[in-house]
């Protein structure tokens, strides 16, 4: 290894040294590459262990790494899902002094899948509109903190399993930029088509490999992606003028936004027209409301829905139990909530099952399979009673969504490059298509 090559990162890993970086990406070892399902992309990219976990590796130009990871810390300071940015190697060179190029490390997103890994034929049709969903999701939370993304795809997207839905997470910042006075309406709609136009190309590539489900549109889902983001600017964004004496539409709008999974920090609120209206405008926009609130009474790290759908039980339990016991505290009853209800749960999974499911999908799992249960029998179905018949009959038959790699992990696509993708010249533009 020469002496002039450079590490850049935050938190620095020694470990990183242990890797090969004095030899091109394409050419590591299978002790060091982590064989994992593939994917397109304008780089070479491989998956590698690092130190008990399994990190992200991009050959790219020392200037366009160190700009993506620069803009990766930003989003992660703006709370903006993305994957977590370790380090660029920079100064490579292999063992007769030629340059190699820098490359960019990212940590591997726990439990998160590429969208590939989440289509086959037998798979339910809502999945197709559910990935776009939580995608439509992604982008306006990048647009509200000025970022324009340049590159929106399901490509360039990991997604999380959430309570029957999908979080999705940015993979790919190569192309993006940040505006601090935030984006113009015509940026935002410029990567709105992009991301219609990508989303459509993918959905018509696995239809053409018979990976997608005869009755699914590529183009109509690719098009609802639109309707998705501006519902959801609109609520998320504009000015709303009520009567003076319907103020009680201030609390159904707060109310709105949570059920969205945002919190309104401030409003500017203005009389107007002889005092007979009230100018609601949500200034500062934060996703997440009930992802903290669970975090705050019980420290579980959840998805949205996931958390929603823990309050739902947290709050059930919280309300029973103050009628028994009036003079116990909401924090005391979370705590307890979390240590005889939620906990026992999650520890009686097997340990050879536990790379199927995080713990909060495990949870919420449990409660739609105890639901069932109990309509079945017609009679109420202990949790206990519902956890075992769920692991046994169900959980116990899912493909894990971390790989076995001495850490949880996940699916990710290894590359496919550009000229792989040169023997499919004959087969047309798909672009044609939309």
């Amino acid at each position: 290894m020469r002496s002039d090559m450079r590490i850049t990162s935050s938190v620095m890993d020694a470990t990183l040294l242990d890797l090969p970086w004095d030899l091109p990406l394409d050419e590591w070892s299978e002790d060091d590459v982590v064989q994992l399902p593939k994917g397109i992309s304008r780089h070479l990219v491989r998956f590698a262990r690092l130190n008990g976990r399994v990190v992200a590796i991009k050959e790219t130009t020392e200037e366009m790494a160190s700009r993506e990871y620069s803009m990766l810390r930003t989003l992660q300071r703006l709370d903006v899902p993305c994957v977590e940015p370790l380090a660029v190697i920079a100064g490579r060179s292999d063992a007769d002094g030629e340059p190699l190029n820098a490359a960019l490390v990212t940590r591997h997103l726990r439990f998160s899948l590429p969208y590939r890994a989440l289509y086959s034929s037998s798979m339910q049709p809502s999945t197709a509109q559910r990935l776009v969903d939580a995608l439509a999701g992604l982008l306006v939370r990048l647009h509200l903190v000025g970022f324009y993304w340049g590159d929106v795809s399901l490509s360039n997207t990991l997604f999380r399993r959430d309570a029957g839905a999908f979080a999705a997470y940015l993979v790919d910042a190569e192309t993006g930029t940040l505006e601090r006075d935030g984006l113009s309406d015509g940026r935002r709609e410029d990567d709105l088509e992009v991301a219609r136009v990508n989303i459509a190309g993918e959905l018509l590539d696995l239809a053409a490999g018979e990976r997608l489900d005869p009755s699914i549109d590529p183009v109509a889902v690719a098009g609802s992606i639109v309707e998705q983001y501006r519902s959801l600017w609109h609520e998320l964004t504009t000015e709303q003028v009520i009567p003076a004496s319907e103020r009680w539409r201030i609390r159904d709008r707060i109310e709105r936004l949570n059920l969205l999974g945002f919190d309104i920090e401030e409003l500017s609120i203005s009389t107007g027209d002889g005092g007979t209206t009230v100018r609601i405008q949500p200034k500062v926009v934060d996703p997440g409301h009930h992802h903290r609130r669970l975090q705050s009474l019980t420290g579980i790290d959840a998805q949205e829905n996931q958390a929603r759908r823990l309050l739902n039980d947290l709050d059930e339990y919280v309300a029973v139990q103050h009628d028994q016991r009036p003079n116990v505290g909401d924090e005391a009853l979370a705590n307890e909530w979390f240590e005889q209800v939620f906990a026992p749960i999650v520890e009686s999974v097997p340990l050879e099952l536990r790379g199927k499911l995080e713990g909060p999908e495990v949870f919420h799992h449990v409660l739609e399979h105890r639901w069932y249960l109990s309509e079945q029998r017609q009679c109420e179905v202990p949790l206990v009673e519902a956890a075992a018949s769920y692991i046994e009959t169900q959980l116990a038959y899912l493909r894990d969504e971390a790989a076995l790699l001495n850490v949880p992990t996940t699916m990710t696509m290894p590359i496919v490059t550009l000229q792989d993708l040169q023997e499919d010249e004959d087969d047309g533009d798909w672009r044609d298509k939309v």
